[in-house]
């Protein structure tokens, strides 16, 4: 076993099938390691109680179809937290488990299974954390009232409450995203919008901390927002040696985007749309005003946008605005080219408009954007 698991509290561990031969597994501890834990009663402070002393309790929701790597990622990144605080002389910061509404193995994406560390209803409360993974499994997630009712439950007795992915899609059909500002993976994020008109997508978003609840993006943005976690609760520099253990970037902070990826999904299959839009973003610097762009389509400006907005589920200027703000975010991991270049080539005329456009979009104004993305 490496070191970080020996240093992590953590109820899933890494282990093959052994005489099986099948593939691995993630399973819960050892029956013999089971057996020497301290009944409830009788366990440290720390265990029971999680929301104001040192271990930190952080639970994660999983069910059939989780991604692999929305569960692990996360959890690992607190496992190293407590390989860090082992090698400084500190006890454990987090105690972790994997949690599900029954209690037999869940399989996910890659192969391996997860064996919960307990059932919903047995989870001590109150918790630190409570997060949901992702995975392609969330419709049926949805479905499974009893996670609905355990969400709606805990979320009253939790410090903070979060989501990896499409773990989003859970905690919104149990209505804990209503009036709030989320994110997941981009490629459902207009699902999630349309489904859910109570939420405020921002599929810009690596991930988003609304008051005490937190969402990130797909798959990896899940490791991004266990390390913000970790930086709220231990400080910059500890998270940034947590990251640096780990050999992943510190940090994509919320405000880095899903990047192209997420806009090109945003290219209508409508071909009179899709035209109009690779036009625009071969001519980002011009005017792509909803007039110059009803005319490039050959339509009246008020037909036009009702096909635009029904092809791609926004309107033509809102297009216009995060096509923009991704050029300009590219022109931006080059520090030698000035703002008001970039504002000029990306077509926001001002220095001035492109601040505040993109610290609308992206969270964080183009310098520190560029303070933390630029390649020198």
């Amino acid at each position: 076993m490496s070191p970080t698991n020996r240093a992590a509290r953590s109820s899933a561990k890494l282990v093959a099938n052994g005489e099986s031969g099948g593939p691995p597994s993630v399973s819960g501890e050892p029956a013999e390691a089971a057996s020497k834990r301290p009944a409830s009663g009788d366990r440290p402070r720390y265990w029971r109680q999680g929301l104001d002393v040192e271990a930190r309790r952080i639970a994660m929701v999983v069910y059939p179809g989780i991604t692999a790597l929305d569960t692990v990622g996360p959890l690992e990144v607190f496992a190293t937290a407590n390989l860090i605080a082992s090698l400084i002389g500190r006890k454990p910061l987090y105690d972790l488990q994997v949690i599900a509404s029954h209690d037999r193995p869940v399989a996910t994406s890659v192969g391996m299974s997860v064996n919960p560390s307990c059932k919903l209803e047995e989870l001590v409360l109150p918790l630190d954390t409570l997060l949901v993974s992702g995975g392609l499994g969330q419709e049926e997630a949805c479905k499974d009232a009893h996670l609905l009712q355990f969400l709606r439950s805990a979320s009253l007795r939790v410090r903070r409450l979060g989501s990896i992915c499409t773990g989003a899609f859970p905690l919104a059909e149990a209505g804990l995203l209503d009036g709030k500002r989320a994110t997941t993976h981009w490629a459902l994020a207009r699902d999630l919008e349309k489904r859910y008109p109570k939420v405020t997508v921002q599929v810009d978003r690596i991930f988003i901390r609304d008051g005490n609840v937190y969402t990130s993006a797909g798959v990896t943005a899940g490791i991004d927002l266990a390390l913000a976690l970790i930086e709220e609760d231990q400080g910059r520099a500890f998270a940034l040696r947590c990251a640096r253990s780990m050999v992943v970037p510190f940090k994509r902070a919320g405000g880095q985007a899903q990047f192209s990826l997420q806009l090109q999904a945003q290219f209508a299959s409508t071909p009179a749309v899709q035209r109009v839009q690779e036009w625009a973003a071969e001519n980002i610097s011009g005017d792509l005003s909803v007039t110059t762009l009803a005319a490039r389509a050959g339509m009246s400006e008020r037909n036009f946008a009702r096909l635009f907005r029904e092809a791609t589920g926004m309107t033509p200027a809102e297009f216009v605005e995060r096509l923009r703000v991704d050029a300009a975010r590219r022109l931006l991991e080059n520090p030698a080219q000035r703002l008001e270049s970039i504002a000029t080539e990306c077509g926001f005329g001002s220095a001035d408009t492109l601040r505040r456009v993109f610290q609308k979009r992206v969270g964080v104004t183009p310098s520190q954007y560029r303070d933390r993305f630029s390649t020198a």
